[in-house]
């Protein structure tokens, strides 16, 4: 049976969803996008999304194409159809159809807005528990990378570059600062147990799981500093690890093939994730 979406008010099963080829989200990736996690059949961290939603899509001026209300009532409706407890939910706004290809657009176009599932076992994921590798690439992304745009193409080959190098995903490097892993938040644990990641600016993307993760980490006694970290002091971290929705904390054990310690899922890690999985089990909606 195949998923039913939502499209422009409607909803289609799959395969009668269509969009016009002239869509700037197509032609131009003129499109913003989110992803939701849902767990027991609630929404986690849903506020954050959408309050980055209606900031991303202020940002390049695309008008929001909902309210709040009818907004998390999609979310819920969507996962209710398809009868998913747990999984993703994406979510995309384009600025819409033009009628013809050109650079230029009128102001407060009809957005084209669209949603769809994605059935996945997010909390037994083994890489939650056994961790993953990385490889460092080049970061060579557009400047405005707090805004979650569609332009993926970049992450997508670096993820396709470490697959080929033997690693799981990447870490990306400017002026040799890690700025973040291709579609998550990076992060390393220092001798002295110091949970490090790099702080917001244009250079990253402001996650909503890294937000609650460090809120989480303070509140429960761990040390945070919001700071650039190279290369060098990655590989020498005592531990590593990533957070993004769709895997909350998960442990990364090597990095351009040295491993992080002794190569194992680190305990700050493995505690750190325990902690986010429990409060946000809890704080769903």
């Amino acid at each position: 049976m195949s998923r039913i979406v939502y499209l422009n008010g409607e909803w289609l099963p799959e395969e009668e969803a269509k969009v016009s080829i002239f869509d700037r989200g197509y032609v131009f990736a003129d499109a913003i996008y989110e992803v939701t996690c849902v767990l027991d059949g609630k929404l986690l961290d849903y506020d954050g999304h959408a309050a980055r939603l209606k900031r991303s899509t202020k940002a390049i001026g695309i008008a929001m194409p909902t309210d709040d209300d009818t907004l998390l009532a999609l979310h819920r409706e969507i996962a209710a159809r398809n009868d998913m407890t747990e999984g993703l939910i994406y979510l995309q706004v384009s600025r819409g159809n033009p009628g013809d290809r050109d650079f230029m657009f009128e102001k407060n176009m009809t957005p084209t807005f669209s949603m769809f599932t994605q059935k996945k076992n997010v909390l037994g994921a083994a890489t939650g528990k056994n961790g993953i590798t990385v490889v460092t690439v080049e970061d060579l992304r557009w400047g405005r990378c707090d805004i979650k745009t569609v332009q993926l193409l970049y992450p997508s080959l670096a993820k396709m570059e470490a697959h080929e190098k033997g690693a799981d995903d990447a870490w990306m490097v400017k002026d040799g600062f890690i700025t973040e892993q291709t579609s998550a938040t990076a992060y390393i644990v220092t001798a002295d147990d110091v949970v490090v990641t790099r702080p917001l600016s244009r250079e990253i993307l402001p996650g909503i799981t890294r937000a609650t993760a460090l809120e989480i980490a303070a509140r429960n006694g761990f040390k945070v500093e919001e700071r650039a970290f190279t290369v060098e002091e990655a590989k020498a971290a005592k531990e590593a690890f990533y957070t993004s929705a769709s895997n909350f904390v998960t442990p990364v054990t090597a990095i351009d093939g040295h491993k992080i310690g002794d190569g194992k899922p680190g305990e700050i890690s493995l505690k750190l994730r325990d902690l986010y999985i429990a409060d946000r089990r809890a704080n769903a909606i």
